[in-house]
């Protein structure tokens, strides 16, 4: 009796296995039959995107390239022999950091022998003027002559003098010290190193550029006809290569002439960049956005692969596939405007299976195709 019971028991997982191995291969069965029937009818799955009306804010195209606002290219200002690098490019470094210095030792013995200089002739100076003052003293109580009260003060004013001559020197020395060193002038990154320790610099050559780009701005050309419609404060939005969300910036600044072609106007927008996410370089696309929203039509942005502002599509027409031309405008949360005298609100265009489907391509859809709109 224990023996069937054991059995029972293990008969009952062995059944489930089969039963699941049954159902996935008559699902599979299946799956492949509707294949072969949809391929001998020359029917290509998709799905389809009706054209919508939706609201777009008046808009200006532009693309330019995104600059740091805090750019520098650092020149060598003496001749010399570098002696130190501190930095390697892509670091980070803070206002008045040391990136490189040409022949420092010397030039620091200098400044140290021109610092003893001036403490010599301080206290040469010092000197002489209590001399001056116990002679100035005397001569009123009638115990020095005036000559020598006059010579005490004539040292005086000469030590002032070879103090003074010192200073200067120190200066001069520190002057030097401080043009033989490459600082940054504000805090960022090494985005370019020139140089190398024993290389000769020459004035004027470059070693460095350093960045900043927690602020980046672009500048970009407008057509000539959008001087009547832009002001300072208009808020933008632009795509770059290799980010999928868009950024966001603002027009700070308008040219109050065109450019040499005069076809062009030219404008500064200011992209905050607080994280460092975006790169000086990298190409933008974008648009400028108006105040005024106009229904237009328009198709979601996935669907639409265009070149400039033209774009091609396949219209679902009695269960064909039909290449259809159209014009498209600047993206706006993810729909972009569509212009094209086969267009109306409705219309549906092949959305999933686009890349699967040339002119004439039989279509199996979900749903029954709109009616044609004509081509």
């Amino acid at each position: 009796m224990e023996r069937k019971k054991l059995y029972l028991y293990a008969g009952v997982p062995a059944l489930a296995i089969v039963a699941t191995i049954s159902y996935h291969f008559i699902q599979r069965n299946q799956e492949l039959s509707r294949q072969r029937a949809q391929k001998t009818e020359g029917l290509v799955p998709v799905t389809l995107v009706p054209v919508e009306t939706r609201p777009f804010k008046s808009a200006i195209a532009f693309t330019g390239t995104l600059l740091a606002v805090n750019r520098a290219e650092l020149k060598a200002e003496v001749a010399g022999r570098v002696t130190r690098v501190t930095v390697q490019e892509g670091d980070r470094v803070a206002a008045g950091t040391v990136l490189c210095a040409q022949d420092e030792d010397e030039l620091l013995l200098s400044v140290q022998a021109a610092e003893a200089q001036l403490a010599q002739a301080q206290a040469q100076a010092q000197q002489t003027r209590r001399d001056n003052e116990r002679s100035q003293s005397l001569l009123e109580k009638r115990s020095v002559t005036r000559q020598a009260a006059q010579q005490a003060e004539t040292n005086y004013n000469a030590a002032m003098a070879a103090a003074r001559a010192a200073e200067s020197n120190l200066g001069l020395a520190k002057t030097r010290l401080k043009k033989a060193r490459t600082t940054a002038p504000f805090a960022g990154e090494v985005a370019k190193r020139s140089v190398q320790p024993g290389e000769m610099l020459n004035p004027g050559q470059t070693s460095f550029e350093v960045v900043d780009n927690r602020k980046l701005e672009i500048l970009a050309d407008l057509p000539a006809e959008a001087l009547a419609t832009v002001k300072i404060g208009m808020q933008a939005s632009f795509k770059v290569t290799g980010f999928d969300k868009p950024f966001t910036g603002r027009l700070t600044q308008i040219s109050p002439t065109l450019q040499a072609d005069g076809r062009t106007l030219r404008v500064r927008l200011e992209v905050p960049n607080p994280d460092g996410k975006l790169k000086g370089g990298l190409f933008a696309e974008g648009v400028i956005e108006g105040e005024t929203e106009t229904q237009r039509l328009a198709l979601p942005s996935s669907v639409l692969t265009a070149t400039g502002r033209e774009a091609e599509v396949f219209q679902a027409v009695n269960g064909f596939a039909v290449r259809k031309k159209l014009t498209v405008g600047p993206e706006q949360n993810g729909w972009r405007p569509v212009e094209a005298d086969w267009l109306a609100a409705g219309v549906q265009v092949i959305g999933q299976g686009q890349k699967l489907v040339v002119d004439g391509t039989r279509l199996q859809v979900p749903q029954a195709p709109a009616a044609p709109q004509g081509k």
